[in-house]
């Protein structure tokens, strides 16, 4: 069984941030590390060379892969900010239409292109909700 390759690292997130060479794109990381900070509770983590992660939690597939990943997380990407929530959107879908301006959504990425299009509250929330989900769907999984 293949190793998955995306996992924590010993890099700095504040460093990877403060290297990003968009000015615009800089501060609104910052600023998601914020809100990130404030809805997980837990401080970033380097997956990767380019994604943020907050918390984090183990699986188990029925196939029997296992793995380790972030609660929620992001990524600067170029066309636009790519925030991940792991539960995906069943239990926030009510709040996307609140969310303000963003480009899409799909399985548990949301791309945002400017974060001053998007209300962080909102935002806050569904990060939120998706860790909630996420908790309860891997206790319910971990009691069968």
């Amino acid at each position: 069984m293949a190793e998955l390759k995306t996992k924590p690292t010993k890099v700095s997130a504040a460093k990877f941030v403060a290297a990003i060479p968009d000015e615009r794109r800089r501060a609104e990381c910052r600023q998601l590390m914020k809100v990130m900070k404030a809805a997980t509770g837990k401080s970033p983590v380097m997956w990767g060379p380019s994604m943020v992660g907050y918390g984090n939690y183990h699986y188990t597939y029925a196939s029997g892969r296992e793995g380790d990943w972030f609660l929620a997380g992001f990524s600067p990407r170029k066309a636009a900010l790519t925030v991940y929530l792991m539960a995906g959107f069943a239990t926030s879908g009510p709040l996307l239409k609140k969310l303000g301006k963003h480009k899409k959504s799909g399985g548990s990425c949301l791309y945002i292109t400017r974060l001053s299009d998007i209300d962080l509250d909102v935002l806050e929330e569904m990060i939120r909700r998706s860790i909630a989900a996420l908790q309860k769907r891997l206790k319910a999984a971990a009691s069968r």
